[in-house]
This record gives structure tokens, C-alpha cells and sequence, in this order.
């Protein structure tokens, strides 16, 4: 359990094979939503060590770590989720691009919370799709263009 001080450091995997993103999918009271694979890092553990092992729980895949693409805040008290806030949470999510190198993806062993599939989203279509973080959207759809990573800031 995350304490009420603590920020998360997570690292995230950004998927893409023939133009479509990989992503996790997930429903709520409002309908599906989609979200990236990976999650908190461990204790003694570096970023590429946690986002092998979250890609394995969750998707079931071996991936290899690529370029770092973005790197993102999430401080709950400034977004739309009540809970968020009232736990004080603070996720700094290092997002990567990762490419597979064993399995195929379904649900891991140990899928995220909610998680009921995964799926594979056009990148031309990403609009169309509830995916969190929000902001991946309008630069996601110029996956291929982007040369360094970016920061998001504190997004949604």
C-alpha cells in the first residue's frame, strides 16, 4: 500500500507494432478505458528490471527496453479523481518504449487492477479510445517523429 507521503515511481512501456499501440483494457462505471502496461517500481530494483517484470505480469511478455519517450507526473489532487486526492497520491511514471521479444500479449499472470484484456489501438485512432494518461494521445499519434523524451508534466 502507498502511504500518504510516498511518490510512486513507475516505469511504463509503449508498445507500438504496425502503427498500434499495446494497451491494457480496463471498465469503470463510465465504460472501458485503456491504459499503458507497468507499474511501481521495487525496492532495490532499477526502471528497465521493473518494466521487464510488470510487461510479464501483466501482458505476458518478455520485452527489451528501448529510448525513454516520456517522463510524467500525476499528482491526484490536481485531477478528476476524488480517491486520488484524499490519498495524496503522486505517481512519477517513467515511460519507455519496449519492444517484444517473447509471447504474445494476453493477460499476465498478475493483470493490472480491473484489467480484462488487452488490446491492440491504431495510433490514428487514439482519439477515439478513453487512454490514460490523456496526454500520450497527441504524441502518440507522431509516434515515429519523436527524437528525445519529453516531459508531460503533471498530466492526465
Amino acid at each position: 500500500m502507498i502511504e500518504s507521503e510516498d511518490i510512486r515511481v513507475s516505469a511504463k512501456a509503449i508498445i507500438v507494432i504496425d502503427n498500434k499501440l499495446l494497451a491494457a483494457k480496463k471498465e469503470d462505471d463510465n465504460g472501458f478505458f485503456y491504459t499503458i502496461p507497468g507499474g511501481g517500481q521495487d525496492h532495490s530494483e532499477n526502471l528497465e528490471q521493473a518494466l521487464i517484470r510488470e510487461c510479464r505480469e501483466e501482458i505476458a511478455v518478455e520485452v527489451k527496453m528501448k529510448r525513454l519517450l516520456f517522463i510524467r507526473d500525476y499528482i491526484g489532487a490536481n485531477h478528476e479523481f476524488p480517491e486520488h486526492a484524499a490519498r495524496r497520491v503522486h505517481h512519477l511514471e517513467i515511460i519507455f518504449e519496449a519492444e517484444i521479444i517473447n509471447g504474445t500479449p494476453k493477460n499476465g499472470s498478475e493483470p493490472d487492477n480491473g484489467q480484462i484484456s488487452v488490446e491492440w489501438l491504431p495510433l490514428d485512432e487514439l482519439d477515439r479510445f478513453r487512454l490514460y494518461p490523456k496526454a500520450l494521445i497527441k504524441h502518440l499519434k507522431y509516434f515515429n517523429d519523436i527524437k528525445e523524451g519529453i516531459y508531460l508534466g503533471d498530466v492526465n
